[in-house]
């Protein structure tokens, strides 16, 4: 490790009067996993950009193998030996594997020659180690599998860096376990891959080096084997978290909200049955493809149910449309911010007030800007949700950020049952024990809160009670008091020896 095949040196990046980064300086070395790791909105994204080209530093440099580079466009990166691949795959639906790795090719020979272009896609998915037919529509790939596609087209192009954003964040415990072993497998054939993650347990599985970046400037680089959890988070933050998954006092009382009886949908999910207590946190665990969301998607109306009850505040009750179940006092928090959360290219304030959007109207049916903003200011100190300003595009913010608009947006509803798909999905620790406080102090206002969660930890740290489903089915219902990972998990699995 002599000469990076890449290094920021002092760079600084401003966005008006925002500066994202100042003078941030990191070095890649070939054959190492560099994990990445700082708060949403602490600038890693912006780093990304400037490392692919996407962005240009306002003052500092870029080097490649120790000499100065300006890199004008992402072509110019991937010239380079720079790519990059996101949380969210871009593969062609429509094209097979072959032709999605080879997409970007100016070889015409190469595209033309159909059994030159399969080969040259086996040696590649070989070469990273992964079973994939080549010759399989894209349209039916996992998300993993579309993770790899991108690794393979990544290599294609001789790619020397290879930057992996949250390539976990949407992937099973497997998928994520295999991802890991192809960054480490590049890693091994001299391939510098920087690796960006809020799983922390990922990066002390993978990465060589760690740095951390907080409010655009480097704060440490150390190799994984000197640092720990609670160093990383302290440096991430800047003070001590401590245990930011501790269990909160409960304030559930004997008053029930929701009943819900055999619920069941097609052959989506049955046997559905728990009450939710005024107070009450229930969060829902199991793996993937449990069915979770789709329960809740039925009760928000916008899945109905086909068979069994649902009372809600002591009257028997069928939402067929989220507007029935808004004007009830329920609202429902997706797990998709970008596709049934939040407007992106809509500010701020007007995302904050979508949902309650008819009192601030006037006779005319003319929207009170100013009443909206009003509105959209005080959640933005309540909830410190980072930006210079309710007018800045709600695409604009950071994962956490976007997470408190939305958690904003239904709290104006002032609902009475609030349902959290995912709450902290793809957000950092501090976004993360700043969700956690929002819903333990709606619970503690007399709110109830269903959590759909795929992190154990926080399952146990949430929750009254755990409900585990598999499969679409019910496994069973855990009081906090005697839910540890092993009983959760054994439910999630099948296995009930030992399980409450």
């Amino acid at each position: 490790m002599t000469t990076p095949v890449l290094a920021l040196k002092d760079v600084s990046k401003s966005f008006g009067m925002t500066k994202a980064l100042s003078g941030m300086s990191i070095t890649l070395f070939p054959g190492e996993v560099h994990a990445i790791v700082g708060e949403n909105g602490a600038g890693k994204s912006t780093m990304i950009k400037i490392m692919t080209g996407v962005h240009q530093p306002t003052t500092g440099s870029l080097e490649v193998d120790g000499k100065p580079l300006s890199l004008s466009g992402t072509q110019a990166a991937r010239v380079a030996g720079i790519a990059a691949i996101y949380q969210e795959p871009m593969v062609f639906p429509d094209l097979d594997v072959a032709e999605n790795i080879f997409i970007s090719a100016t070889d015409l020979g190469l595209v033309q020659n159909r059994v030159r272009l399969r080969t040259r896609a086996r040696a590649l998915i070989d070469r990273i180690g992964m079973s994939l037919d080549v010759d399989r529509i894209a349209a039916g790939l996992t998300l993993a599998e579309q993770q790899a596609v991108e690794i393979a087209r990544a290599l294609s192009q001789d790619v020397r860096v290879l930057i992996m954003d949250e390539p976990t964040a949407s992937l099973s415990a497997h998928e994520a376990g295999e991802l890991r072993r192809v960054a480490r497998k590049l890693a091994s054939q001299g391939v510098a891959v920087v690796y960006i993650s809020h799983r922390l347990e990922e990066i002390f599985e993978v990465a060589d080096r760690v740095t951390v970046i907080r409010d655009g400037m480097h704060i440490s680089t150390r190799p994984v084997g000197e640092v720990t959890p609670d160093s990383l988070i302290a440096d991430m933050v800047g003070r001590e978290v401590g245990n930011y998954f501790k269990k909160a006092p409960s304030h559930a009382t004997p008053e029930v909200i929701l009943k819900v009886t055999d619920l069941a949908c097609e052959d989506i999910f049955r046997g559905v049955s728990f009450d939710l207590h005024k107070g009450e946190v229930l969060c829902m665990a199991g793996l993937i493809g449990a069915r979770r969301t789709d329960v809740a998607l039925s009760l928000f109306g916008i899945r109905p149910a086909t068979a069994g009850t649902v009372s809600y505040k002591g009257t028997q009750v069928r939402y067929t449309s989220p507007a029935q179940a808004i004007a009830a006092g329920i609202a429902y928090v997706s797990e998709d911010r970008r596709k049934l959360g939040l407007a992106m290219p809509m500010p701020i304030r007007s995302n904050i007030t979508l949902a309650t959007l008819a009192s601030i109207l006037s006779p005319a049916g003319i929207i009170d800007r100013r009443r909206e903003r009003e509105i959209a200011e005080a959640y933005r100190k309540r909830l410190n949700i980072r930006t210079p300003n309710v007018d800045l595009a709600v695409g604009m913010l950071s994962g956490g950020n976007q997470q408190k608009v939305m958690l904003a947006k239904w709290l104006e509803l002032k609902p009475d049952l609030l349902i959290f798909d995912e709450p902290t999905r793809g957000i950092d620790v501090g976004a993360k024990a700043e969700v956690h406080d929002l819903i333990r102090a709606f619970v503690a206002q007399g709110g109830s809160a269903i959590v759909i969660s795929s992190d154990l930890p926080e399952v146990l740290a949430m929750g009254d009670r755990i409900l585990v489903m598999r499969e679409g089915r019910q496994m069973g219902i855990i009081d906090h008091k005697d839910a540890t990972q092993e009983s959760v998990m054994r439910l999630a699995l099948g296995q009930f020896e030992g399980a409450a």
